[in-house]
């Protein structure tokens, strides 16, 4: 392995951990953790390659302390979920980027994660049918087994037809990938949440809508959300040990 290939590990190793530290400090433990696990594992595979002796005790010393500090996160997000006392809240600035639906709900997906239940109103025009359907494809590619995603919606008054349409689309192309889409609908429905079967529960005051109009379809964000501008919005999370269902 390259000097080159060992710095550049090093170099993402540490602006990983620096985000852990800076989650960590400011009380977003779950994500944090995931950024401590991914930081440490950086270094590890840096001190695999490092030959010299004082620069492996260096690099061994900080995976301990990394390492230590992970082990008290989880132990106090695991106390706190057995109290049913966990709650992290999320703010989400005006015209903030970096807050794509892998980035969002990655530190709350486990292997153990196979139904997803979606409550939100607005999955309705076209931009918010193509929401669903990325945040759909984000739980096909992320580390978990998903057999079934309900979503609880309102109808389209105007132009039901695009709806309806483009949710058997979606059903048909989720059944091909061996889940199930169960949908309903709801006149009343008004709250925005996401529930996993994991235990935890998503509530984004904006429902999955929180992201800004392009400013053009050759512009940059239109492709890649996590460069995709953001309105302001909370998102709070929460953790049960009863999920309930719709």
């Amino acid at each position: 392995m390259t000097q080159n290939h060992v710095s550049g590990m090093e170099t993402s190793a540490v602006s990983v951990l620096k985000r852990a530290v800076e989650l960590d400090q400011s009380g977003r433990f779950q994500e944090s953790l995931v950024c401590y696990q991914e930081g440490i594992q950086l270094l590890m595979d840096v001190l695999k390659a490092v030959k010299d002796d004082s620069k492996r005790g260096h690099y061994r010393e900080k995976i301990k302390g990394y390492m230590d500090r992970a082990e008290q996160i989880k132990a106090h997000v695991n106390q706190e979920k057995e109290d049913g006392k966990y709650h992290e809240q999320i703010k989400i600035a005006e015209d903030a980027t970096g807050y794509s639906y892998e980035v969002l709900f990655k530190p709350y997906i486990s292997s153990t994660l196979t139904e997803v239940w979606v409550e939100d109103p607005y999955i309705r025009h076209t931009h918010q049918l193509y929401n669903f359907l990325r945040f759909c494809e984000m739980l096909l590619k992320a580390s978990c087994k998903v057999k079934r995603i309900h979503l609880l919606t309102s109808q389209d008054e105007v132009d039901s037809g695009q709806q309806s349409s483009a949710l058997a689309e979606m059903k048909e192309s989720l059944s091909a990938q061996g889940v199930i889409l169960d949908l309903q609908y709801s006149s009343t429905i008004h709250d925005r949440e996401i529930r996993f079967d994991n235990g935890w529960i998503i509530k984004i005051g904006r429902g999955l809508d929180y992201f800004k109009r392009p400013k053009g379809r050759f512009s940059i964000g239109y492709c890649d959300y996590d460069l995709r501008q953001c309105h302001e919005t909370n998102v709070d999370i929460f953790h049960t040990k009863h999920t309930k269902t719709l």
